[in-house]
């Protein structure tokens, strides 16, 4: 049990494991194929596909929650991971590597999948209530820094191996295997520090007794109370953010002329992998810090707005398009705070959603109708953008995150819900 109280050792790691192969498998997968010369047509069919198994997910967590233990399946998941993006790497060089490595990126999808469902499970299981609601800030946090290396320091991999080589083949391929790699040290991380003891005495039979069936256990998370609004809540909340998240590169980089700022690739790289990170590092953990201090009752409104008004920073970049950087630098300082210290209020929701028995897979199906919210609305957003142009798109983005922010009030649970015990 003293392990437990050591969450710091193993919840940075634990969770950054789950952001980078999200981040691999879903957006640099695009850059590689781009790079290697797929059709833009190809790109977009296939690499959205990909996102499927994160929203498909909570078919099969009951599996997960119902046999052997969290930690031997996200442990068992990274691994395949790891072993997925090296044969990723070794295909690359192949006359037929597209359909090879989309082949690998499947398994490699299906098993990240898997590993979230897994490392939630564990997280809601070793940890006290009170510890669950102070580290949210954290979790969120070393997801989106993974998922920064993955989009940035990655890519950057890959583009410096290009320069050096000259061969984009030989230089993804390369990247591949270090992201393989890699992934296997932190596997082996997880190994060593993640608690082997996985259930609280009081919670032990709650949670493992009586074995439920696959169906039941479906079921009855579309019994709980307020489930149609909590839904709508969960799909409807970051309808704006998904499209936010798909265009602000494009609006960046693209020429002045078309609307955007004129940055270089480089530019964007610096703003989001330095004032980015640790704006988004000091939001996550205040998040968690006053959630756990107030409850979420109380916190739920102001961190939604943090969350989704920096999008006017937007709005007024892409209609003033001021010459100096460091306007941007702030829209983006302010974007990635409030983030950070926003999205610790959803993921406390979810939590409360997933209570009760099986709350593993509770927790899986809330997160896959999440996905499913993160999913549709960006594949439209490209075509939104194009019809609306940036600076219109922004306050349409803006404008839809209103019926989140209007479900969210009435939306029922406990006041203190998230409140660390005196």
């Amino acid at each position: 049990m003293e392990n437990d109280s050591k969450p710091w050792y193993w919840i940075p790691v634990l969770n950054f494991a789950s952001g980078l192969p999200y981040a691999i498998i879903i957006s640099v997968s695009v850059i590689l194929y781009k790079n290697l010369g797929i059709s833009n047509e190809d790109i977009g069919i296939y690499t959205s596909l990909l996102y499927l198994p994160w929203v498909i997910k909570p078919l099969w967590s009951p599996f997960i929650d119902l046999y052997s233990t969290k930690r031997k399946w996200f442990l068992a998941m990274q691994l395949l991971i790891s072993i997925a993006f090296l044969i990723v790497g070794l295909t690359i060089p192949l006359s037929n590597f597209f359909v090879l490595s989309l082949a690998v990126f499947w398994v490699a999808a299906f098993a990240s999948a898997s590993n979230d469902v897994a490392s939630d499970g564990f997280y809601l299981l070793v940890l006290k209530k009170e510890q669950q609601s102070f580290f949210l800030g954290i979790r969120s946090t070393f997801y989106r820094l993974a998922m920064l290396s993955g989009n940035g320091l990655i890519v950057i991999l890959g583009g410096y191996l290009e320069q050096k080589y000259g061969d984009k083949t030989k230089a993804w391929s390369y990247t591949m295997i270090f992201v393989g790699l890699l992934m296997t040290i932190i596997t082996i991380y997880n190994y060593f520090f993640t608690p082997k003891k996985e259930t609280k005495p009081i919670e032990k039979e709650l949670e493992s007794t009586p074995k439920v069936s696959f169906g039941t256990v479906f079921v009855s998370f579309f019994q709980k109370k307020q489930i149609g609004l909590a839904l709508s809540f969960i799909l409807l909340f970051r309808l704006g953010e998904s499209q936010l998240l798909k265009m602000l590169t494009p609006f960046l980089i693209d020429e002045k002329a078309v609307g955007g700022m004129g940055l270089t690739t480089q530019d964007v790289g610096i703003i989001y992998g330095t004032f980015g990170v640790i704006s988004l590092t000091i939001g996550g953990i205040l998040g968690g810090i006053v959630l756990s201090k107030g409850g979420l009752k109380k916190w739920m409104l102001p961190m939604i707005l943090t969350m989704h008004l920096p999008i006017i920073g937007f709005i007024l970049l892409s209609h003033f398009h001021p010459t100096s950087i460091y306007y941007v630098y702030v829209t983006v300082i302010c974007e990635q705070f409030g983030y950070g210290f926003g999205f610790a209020a959803f993921m406390m929701f979810l939590i409360y959603v997933a209570e009760g028995e099986s709350k593993t897979s509770h927790y899986s199906i809330a997160t896959g109708f999440m996905a499913l919210g993160m999913m549709l609305p960006g594949m439209l957003s490209g075509y939104i953008q194009e019809y609306l142009g940036y600076g219109n798109f922004f306050i349409w983005v803006l404008c839809a995150t209103i019926p989140g922010l209007i479900l969210s009030q009435y939306l029922d649970y406990p006041k203190d819900f998230g409140k660390k015990s005196e």
